[in-house]
């Protein structure tokens, strides 16, 4: 079942505004900066009738409330108490990715009080920390660009979703970039022959049929995927029977370029065999295998 009521919060400049948009075309009663104190009493509005009351609801809740976060989860217990399935979204972005949003914007942050943007963004971290342990759901937004998170949270909270197959997305990625923050499952190939070090396969990426053909010969890469699949079609209806009907899966390898890509195709094709609306994507296979190499900023 959908979620009745949704909080989205987080820290400023993270993508909240994208996510109230994008809630609000998923048919979500939208309301910005609702103060924390009448949670319960906003609650006591949404009903399954249609005609008497609001059926679902996106609250934003920000910096903007001040000393009120304190009671952020007295309210959200006395919220929950009304019998509503409430789910807490949290948004938030790496300190380089936040300062060059704020850069392109010109906007003043809403926590700076005089010290800077990155003192301003740090103060506002630990202001909001006590929130973001209660989110049900993290959700960093480096990577995403307003297009990008804007499907993804239609994917995973469309009401069309409902009976369908599960949706899988298993994502490939380079533990040197960092681990992504939305990820329900992590699994990590580092013990798998490394491509990287064949001079002929160095440059190539795990798309590469050479680069496939070196992979799939090894019996340990056939065992690993095996596992893998075998892990996952077990668990994936369990997750399912819980009203989840979108799982991400991490799959990490080093640089993100050979060993994950190949096993985050071949997974993916696995488990679209055995009935799962299953895609493969990849983070970071397109990134300069320096460890120096910037990642490229999107402003949400």
């Amino acid at each position: 079942m959908p979620p009745d009521i949704v909080i989205i919060t987080g820290l400023s400049g993270s993508g909240m505004s994208s996510a109230t948009n994008a809630f609000q075309d998923l048919g979500y009663f939208c309301v910005d900066n609702l103060p924390i104190t009448m949670l319960p009493t906003f609650g006591r509005l949404v009903t399954d009738d249609e005609e008497k009351g609001i059926r679902r609801a996106a609250l934003v809740i920000d910096i903007r409330e001040g000393g009120f976060l304190a009671d952020f989860e007295k309210q959200l217990d006395t919220l929950r108490a009304l019998g509503l399935k409430v789910i807490v979204l949290f948004f938030e972005a790496s300190d380089d990715v936040l300062q060059y949003r704020f850069s392109e914007t010109r906007r003043p942050h809403p926590a700076e009080k005089g010290q800077g943007l990155l003192a301003a963004i740090g103060d506002e971290r630990e202001a909001m920390s006590r929130i973001r342990a209660h989110a049900d759901q993290i959700i960093d937004t480096s990577d995403h660009t307003v297009h990008t998170l804007r499907k993804f949270l239609l994917e995973r909270f469309s009401l069309d979703r409902q009976g369908a197959p599960m949706r899988v997305q298993v994502m490939s990625f380079g533990h040197k970039y960092g681990n992504p923050g939305d990820l329900e499952l992590l699994f990590d190939v580092r013990h798998l022959p490394n491509p990287h070090f064949v001079p002929e396969l160095k440059r190539l990426s795990g798309h590469d049929r050479r680069v496939v053909k070196f992979l799939g010969s090894d019996a340990e890469v056939k065992e690993t995927l095996k596992r893998f699949t075998d892990l996952l079609s077990y668990l994936l209806p369990l997750y399912k029977r819980e009203g989840k009907s979108y799982v991400t899966v991490g799959i990490g390898c080093t640089g993100g370029r050979h060993r994950s890509v190949m096993i985050a195709n071949a997974l993916a094709r696995a488990l679209r065999k055995a009935g799962f609306d299953a895609h493969a994507s990849h983070r970071d296979v397109r990134k300069a295998s320096s460890r120096n190499s910037r990642k490229s900023v999107a402003k949400i």
